[in-house]
């Protein structure tokens, strides 16, 4: 069994969405980061930058995996499914892009517009240019590709579609990038996905393009 230890966050709920595609046992364990749950020495221990999304394999020794890319890797390696060892190189390209770019840049968004709005002008319209630009890029590499890696629905995929799922909050308009919009509905539209994004909230909804 897996327990994850997270909080509804994005990259949160690309392990929810994983671990429903795998079909693994597993149970949620909440951190309420409001109140520095993650600060907690005993999490700490699992999660030494006391970042959230962390999991625990139970029946693996107790294996504890932080960071949301590597445990993507270790639950698809664990399942043999979505990290195919012929495109193993182009996934880890896109997994990468999405962890170092994608994610970072449009939360550093979300922070300066959607929860400090004014702070600082500049850092808002930096951040609105770069998660335009963002959209931009995967539009059009999947004007070619029907998911991140050609044909394939891959981690890279998991990875990245939670960030867009926040498109409401950008100001950018999904629409306004017809393939990028079509990857996010094909996804959107997988059981395991709608599951996953309810991973501790059974209220939550998919946002629509």
């Amino acid at each position: 069994m897996i327990e994850l230890f997270s909080s509804d966050t994005p990259n949160g709920k690309k392990v929810g969405i994983m671990l429903e595609e795998v079909g693994f046992d597993y149970k949620v364990t909440k951190l309420d980061l409001a109140k520095g749950d993650q600060f907690k020495p005993e999490f700490k221990l699992i999660s030494p930058f006391s970042k959230i999304p962390t999991i625990v394999d139970h029946s693996n020794n107790k294996e504890a995996v932080f960071e949301s890319g590597a445990i993507l890797i270790y639950l698809a390696e664990k399942s043999g499914m979505f990290y195919d060892k012929k495109n193993k190189l182009k996934i880890d390209q896109w997994l990468m892009a999405q962890m170092g770019s994608i994610g970072p840049f449009i939360g550093q968004y979300h922070y300066f517009y959607r929860f400090n709005q004014g702070l600082s002008k500049i850092a808002e319209k930096r951040y609105f240019e770069i998660t335009k630009s963002i959209y931009k890029v995967l539009d059009d590499h999947l004007a070619n590709n029907k998911f991140l890696v050609e044909n394939d629905y891959t981690i890279a995929d998991i990875a990245t579609w939670p960030w867009i799922a926040r498109h409401h909050w950008h100001d950018i308009g999904l629409k306004n990038y017809k393939n990028l919009c079509r990857w996010y509905e094909v996804i959107a539209d997988r059981s395991a996905v709608i599951k996953g994004y309810k991973f501790i909230d059974e209220s939550s909804e998919i946002p629509k393009p």
